[in-house]
């Protein structure tokens, strides 16, 4: 394996808890970069579940709204759905169409 992969894979290890701590010591002592490029991968593999995050929000917002429509916006309509609700079963409330 090149050996850029084979420290790649030391600082997988080591950030998926598959390596021994003081394997991992002992690593950091033998090369003072490798915590750098540990810190690197880790703001990598934060910003790539965050990513993913935000894609799933994205999907599941439009499923949600292939499903029930476009969402209500605006915080007067959101506050007066329930009330809204409640008047429509009322017949006194209903349109006459």
């Amino acid at each position: 394996m090149r050996p850029e992969l084979e420290r790649l894979h030391r600082i997988e290890q080591y950030l998926l808890s598959t390596s021994a701590a003081t394997d991992w010591q002992r690593q950091l002592r033998l090369d003072p970069t490798l915590a750098d490029d540990a810190h690197e991968q880790l703001r990598l593999y934060q910003a790539l579940h965050e990513a993913g995050r935000l894609q799933l929000r994205r999907e599941l917002s439009r499923i949600h709204t292939r499903l029930y429509g476009p969402r209500r916006t605006g915080w007067f309509t959101a506050a007066t759905a329930g009330l809204r609700t409640v008047l429509l079963r009322w017949p006194r409330f209903r349109s006459r169409s």
